[in-house]
């Protein structure tokens, strides 16, 4: 069963289906300094209209809460995974702080960013006023803030939840793994499978970065590449 409400404008306000609210945040951004938190919000800003330009038809949502707090939406749960890491491998592709050696600053070099990705329904959608409430938002937005007595739970910056025990079991386990590989990456890697989840070919990737086609194909295998694809396919035809 589906209610659907819309506003004068035509935006979707108050819906019972299950859609994905994404919640993330970037690591230590506290830690730099002014003009590389500036640099920041701007490079977010634009992978969030990158996003809404890829994802129009999925009616993509995403905003920039206070330059470093991230939240997005997505009417079809398919395409979650793949906008979760190209917002992962977008924020470890940055060449930002990369002369501050502090520790706080080496763990945005590793994790980049904390991201939790919840299914379930919202009872209230509205792009044009900004208001997203529901399960869906408030399983992703506790994930990003909770603290549990496990150091391991912790350490997690990429994180699924749902309320659907099938969907629990099926990928919690996966996200992990993803979680794991993703922290290894270099930021030359990182830039690779970011323009790989997009759809771009490793020619168009070898002009965009100004890198040889043999050098972006070797990025590409060293980065597990396949592993990658193969983990977002999974998503794509099992979550529903």
């Amino acid at each position: 069963m589906r209610l659907y409400c819309f506003s004068k404008t035509n935006y979707l306000c108050c819906v019972k289906k299950n859609k994905v609210t994404i919640s993330a945040d970037i690591i230590s951004s506290t830690a730099m300094n002014v003009e590389d938190r500036l640099i920041l919000e701007k490079k977010i800003l634009e992978v969030i209209k990158t996003l809404e330009e890829k994802f129009h038809s999925e009616n993509f949502y995403g905003r920039l809460i206070k330059g470093d707090y991230i939240e997005c939406v997505l009417e079809n749960p398919q395409h979650a995974l793949k906008v979760a890491l190209i917002l992962k491998s977008f924020v470890k592709s940055l060449d930002i702080a990369e002369n501050e050696k502090n520790t706080k600053i080496q763990e945005f070099k590793k994790y980049g960013v904390k991201i939790a990705l919840a299914v379930g329904e919202l009872s209230i959608f509205d792009k044009e006023k900004g208001i997203i409430d529901g399960e869906a938002i408030y399983l992703s937005g506790r994930s990003i803030n909770e603290k549990t007595s496990s150091n391991k739970e912790n350490k997690k910056t990429l994180i699924f939840r749902s309320s659907n025990e099938k969907h629990k079991n099926c990928f919690e386990s996966i996200f992990s793994l993803l979680d794991f590989h993703f922290a290894k990456l270099t930021r030359t890697q990182c830039e690779i499978i970011y323009h790989k989840l997009l759809g771009k070919s490793e020619k168009e990737i070898a002009e965009i970065t100004n890198k040889f086609q043999s050098a972006v194909n070797r990025a590409s295998t060293t980065a597990g590449w396949w592993a990658i694809d193969d983990a977002v396919r999974a998503f794509e035809k099992n979550i529903e």
